[in-house]
């Protein structure tokens, strides 16, 4: 008897069959493609380095994500990137040295300890894009667009767009004054909209009533794009920092607005990566699920512990994920089924239809299947002399 548990997959680890792999490699070709007209350069990071390196700055809180071993050559710690973002960093610091913009782009499989939802992958295959260089709104309304047109190529025929800005948040609470403990209570107060404890937490502040009415008003500053008008008016004196974010959320915001396949939301509260971030933050959504599929924003200074303080803003997605979700317009698998023969002239007429892009099968002696079964709809036929294609 065989013991099938030989062949079991660690959880959270999964394998593509056929057509799902050739789906994948296909939508794959066309995002590099779609990168590459936009000026983004393709870089591969290496799937495993050392720790030092891997979960520097922004890595750090990867840690607990991040598969860990030694290396027998060198004795150092090393690890399996959980992430590339850092990596694609590391790169732009320490291998490209550019003063002028840099545009990247990313594509591979990353591992982690643990999956991001339950019952969800340990190895997603994480597509991005990263910007380098550009300080200004100009560079993250690109990579938004950019990231709107990666789910639209990807097969999402509809996207729901959630924007914020830590710089909102942040400089409420600098005006205020809040303590760092303070901070990151009410930080986490905000996230879950959890208006009493928001209210409690103010209050122990012991916040001028005009700061306190500000940092509680961010919990119902959520909607369409009038919300930025109204929340010009509720911050109304909360500084040119928090005024400076507003004006950029609205800019940024303006490359995807008047698309018909785009729906955007407000959300001042939203303040997914906080503590990595520094101005704009977006998330893509789908009807039916909870998790964003895709997001991104601005994260100045991620690269100076690589020796380079660069502004830098960007998106990543997990690919498999989003293409989960999308409508696979491949259409059914075609093909030409090619009897198995010695003749100089089908070989010729085999090579002639496979470099025009025609999938073509042939036939190998004392084969099980015929045509159907190799997943063609056509066939190589002789008539009077010549192969010709014709259907089943």
């Amino acid at each position: 008897m065989v013991d099938t548990d030989r062949w079991l997959l660690p959880e959270g680890i999964e394998e593509l069959l056929p057509p799902e792999a050739e789906r994948l490699e296909r939508v794959r070709r066309r995002l590099l493609e779609l990168y590459r007209t936009w000026g983004y350069r393709q870089v591969i990071p290496p799937f495993i380095e050392y720790l030092d390196s891997l979960l520097t700055g922004a890595g750090n809180d990867l840690d607990l994500e991040t598969f860990k071993l030694t290396d027998q050559l060198s004795g150092r710690l090393m690890g399996v990137r959980a992430d590339m973002t850092p990596q694609v960093a590391r790169i732009d610091a320490s291998q490209l040295q550019r003063e002028e913009p840099t545009r990247l782009c990313y594509l591979g499989t990353v591992l982690r300890t643990r999956p991001a939802s339950h019952g969800g992958t340990r190895s997603p295959m994480q597509v991005g894009v990263e910007l380098y260089g550009h300080a200004g709104p100009e560079s993250d309304r690109e990579v938004l667009a950019l990231m709107v047109e990666t789910l639209l190529e990807a097969g999402l025929g509809r996207v729901y767009l959630d924007l914020g800005h830590v710089g909102i948040f942040r400089g409420l609470a600098r005006r205020a004054g809040l303590d760092a403990d303070t901070e990151n209570r009410l930080f986490d107060a905000l996230q879950r909209k959890a208006k009493p404890e928001i209210t409690e937490i103010l209050a122990t502040a012991e916040l001028e009533k005009t700061a306190a009415d500000a940092l509680l008003a961010l919990a119902d500053l959520n909607g369409g794009p009038e919300i930025l008008e109204e929340a010009r008016e509720a911050l109304a004196g909360a500084g040119d920092e928090v005024n400076a974010a507003l004006d950029n959320l609205r800019r940024v915001a303006g490359a995807v607005g008047q698309r018909a396949e785009v729906s955007v939301h407000f959300d001042l509260a939203e303040l997914r990566g906080y503590h990595y971030h520094t101005g704009v933050v977006f998330a893509a959504f789908v009807p039916g699920r909870g998790q964003a599929i895709a997001q991104g924003g601005r994260y100045d200074g991620i690269a100076r512990v690589f020796g380079r303080d660069r502004p830098a803003t960007g998106f990543s997605a997990d690919l498999r994920e989003v293409l989960s979700l999308a409508s696979d317009d491949s259409g059914p698998i075609r093909g030409i089924f090619a009897p198995c023969a010695d003749d100089a002239a089908l070989d010729a007429a085999i090579a002639e239809l496979r470099r025009n892009g025609e999938r073509v099968v042939q036939a190998l002696p004392g084969q099980q299947g015929a045509a159907a079964d190799m997943d063609c709809d056509r066939q190589l036929a002789e008539r009077e002399g010549r192969w010709q294609v014709e259907g089943l």
